[in-house]
């Protein structure tokens, strides 16, 4: 005799599994973008400003420059993302904001193939446009998620996004390596010319891969058309900071985010730092970089899987438990007494990264993504992004402070733990019964 009530458990549990069309496009998306970040603002465009681009210029004035081009374009796009949120949250325009962003990214991306020797200023423009590209089309994107899926599948969708776009990208970044490596080997004549055909196949990349995108997902949640959408999208973004105890959970979540993200970016971003000073060649960080990318497919899978039974805080909490067992390892490893222990325990952070800054990242997501509401979800992802945009302020700070009262970097390491300790505090004070499908 069949039993039913299994019957119907299996069933509604594979119906959960399984993706609409809407949800896979959305997912390729992230496999498109991904490519960007990887290569261009990353692994291979830095190289090429530092040796091309911005060649006879003072080291540290051209590395200060590179600087000085990212928080440029991060702090534009950060003051302008509430605003360009609250208009796309008009029926129709998200849409069309997400591809002229889109748009933007890709071409510039292409033309980052024009500059030559000495032209530093023409690259950081172009590189600036690329980049506010990027970041405007994954303003957008975030917010298409209420679009695509439901609360109970929100954890697993997000999870994949990350997952594939951690993969994916290393296609067109290991295609480009194999380029420049291997010049002749392509018929280019130079590794310069190698270089230039890496960003035409990252531009391509993620054109193609955004296709689906833009065919398939489409503006569901959305506040009726206005005949003065600037400024009604004005008021309505005041009223939202005039009703923010509305909001409550929801702001009370952003701030633990900028808090516990600030101390995730900051471990990221000092990674390769850590590995030069321990002696790691730069074919080993790009072997690291590339080992991190792969593992964290599985990795960020495993964490949407396991939100789904015992629930997205506690993977959250999870998250910030494995990034203070790094900021422990990283504070222990000057002390380590020969290069190959260093080395190992190296790997061993990379691994523990690769674990989690996936999960954390598309877990926070979606956690997010079940607090607002949802015909306003490009207003509120426009939020989000200010809090992730301005992270990596206070870690940096608070290392600089504890190294300089301390007089041993170690100490600066060791003060990231504030960061993670703060973030779960705060998280714990976000009602459990907002936000949360499995509650």
């Amino acid at each position: 005799m069949i039993n039913t009530e299994t019957f119907q458990c299996k069933t509604e549990f594979q119906e959960s599994e399984s993706m609409t069309r809407e949800e896979k496009s959305w997912i390729l998306y992230d496999v498109a973008n991904s490519a960007f970040i990887l290569t261009i603002a990353t692994a291979v465009m830095p190289i090429f400003f530092k040796n091309v681009a911005a060649r006879g210029v003072d080291s540290a004035v051209s590395t200060a420059n590179w600087g000085l081009a990212n928080a440029f374009a991060s702090l534009l796009l950060a003051l302008l993302a509430p605003f360009l949120g609250t208009l796309a949250d008009y029926q129709g325009w998200k849409k069309r904001f997400f591809l002229g962003f889109l748009l933007l990214g890709v071409i510039f991306t292409l033309m980052l193939t024009v500059p030559g020797e000495g032209d530093q200023a023409l690259c950081l423009f172009l590189y600036v446009a690329a980049y506010i590209g990027y970041a405007g089309a994954n303003i957008f994107y975030d917010a298409f998620l209420v679009d695509v899926t439901n609360d109970r599948k929100m954890d697993w969708i997000s999870a994949n996004g990350f997952a594939w776009g951690y993969i994916g990208s290393t296609v067109p970044f290991i295609l480009g390596m194999i380029l420049i490596q291997r010049p002749a080997f392509a018929g280019f004549d130079s590794p310069l010319q190698a270089t230039r055909a890496a960003f035409v196949i990252t531009a391509l990349w993620w054109l193609i891969f955004s296709l689906p995108m833009i065919r398939n997902v489409h503006q569901r949640h959305y506040i009726p058309a206005s005949a003065h959408p600037l400024r009604r999208s004005l008021r309505r973004l005041a009223a939202t900071f005039r009703e923010i105890r509305r909001y409550r959970p929801a702001f009370l979540f952003l701030a633990a985010y900028f808090f516990y993200i600030d101390g995730v970016d900051t471990i990221i971003r000092m990674a390769t730092a850590y590995g030069v000073d321990i002696g790691m060649t730069t074919t080993q960080l790009l072997t690291i970089i590339l080992v991190i990318q792969i593992l964290a497919f599985p990795f960020a899978l495993l964490y949407g899987k396991l939100a789904d039974r015992v629930g997205t805080k506690p993977m959250l909490y999870a998250g910030m438990g494995v990034y203070g067992i790094i900021v422990l390892i990283a504070y222990a490893l000057p002390s380590m007494p020969t290069a190959q222990i260093r080395t190992l325990f190296y790997w061993i952070l990379a691994v523990l990264v690769a674990s989690s800054q996936g999960g954390i990242q598309a877990l926070s997501r979606s956690f997010f993504g079940r607090l607002i509401p949802k015909e306003k979800s490009a207003e509120f992802f426009g939020f989000y992004n200010i809090f992730g945009k301005f992270a990596t302020i206070l870690g940096p700070l608070l290392m600089a402070l504890a190294s300089r009262i301390t007089g041993q970097s170690r100490y600066g390491i060791l003060s990231l733990v504030v960061l993670f300790l703060i973030g779960g505090l705060l998280l714990s004070r976000v009602p459990i019964s907002v936000g949360t499908r499995e509650e």
